[in-house]
């Protein structure tokens, strides 16, 4: 393919993805009163500034719901677009990737909202005692929520990608192995840049993670793979 042929087929899935996530997004908007009502329940009662503002929030809500109800179509677009790149066997083997990356996805994310969301707010409501109270506004709370979720459902895919490397021959399981120990603490600079929280106890809660699927992917890269 030439460069011109893959920036069309490049349009061609974007726009594909852009007519799932709008789909995905009036669905979700149907029944969006019951999506925040989900999403809210950690925190407990909130409240909105602005006459309009609980209408954008709600539309911005619909539009994060769409893109997770979309996410199979996401991947699978994202994949496809990679296909020209890879062998007719290397293809069978990423067959099994857009399942995957959806499940990991998704699994990211409900572990984030289910455990390390719950214990960043335990953690900022240590901070109210006697006279100070937290009174969150809906939309810190939601931009709060989705920044402490987001990463998890990406990072969480951080296996395929190092198995997809692997399989083209870009990386091999000895240098992932010699790259171990800066993984690492890389890890633990990352979560404590993109987690919107200063403790460590939810900073460990993605960097662990983060770590384990590293060496996860070198165990498969190296035994499954034999690369």
């Amino acid at each position: 393919m030439t460069f011109t042929d893959h920036l069309t087929e490049l349009r061609s899935r974007l726009i594909k993805s852009a007519v799932a996530v709008a789909l995905g997004m009036a669905v979700c908007f149907w029944n969006i009163d019951a999506i925040v009502a989900f999403l809210t329940a950690p925190a407990g009662s909130l409240y909105v500034m602005r006459p309009a503002e609980a209408f954008l929030i709600y539309m911005k809500v619909a539009l994060w719901s769409g893109v997770l109800l979309a996410s199979p179509v996401l991947f699978y677009q994202f994949w496809a677009f990679l296909l020209p790149a890879f062998t007719a066997q290397e293809k069978k083997m990423l067959a099994l990737f857009v399942p995957f990356s959806v499940i990991l996805f998704l699994g990211g994310i409900a572990f984030s909202f289910f455990i390390v969301l719950p214990a960043g707010l335990h953690f900022f409501m240590t901070f109210a005692s006697g006279d100070v109270q937290p009174l969150w506004s809906l939309e810190s709370y939601l931009d709060f929520a989705v920044l402490m979720v987001l990463p998890f459902g990406i990072l969480f895919n951080l296996p395929l990608i190092l198995i997809a490397l692997a399989e083209i021959g870009i990386v091999t399981s000895g240098q992932l192995k010699a790259l171990r120990k800066y993984v690492i603490v890389l890890a633990f600079v990352v979560a404590a840049v993109i987690t919107p929280t200063t403790d460590m106890v939810s900073q460990s809660l993605l960097a662990v993670p983060m770590i384990l699927l590293y060496e996860f992917s070198l165990f498969f890269i190296r035994y499954g793979l034999k690369k």
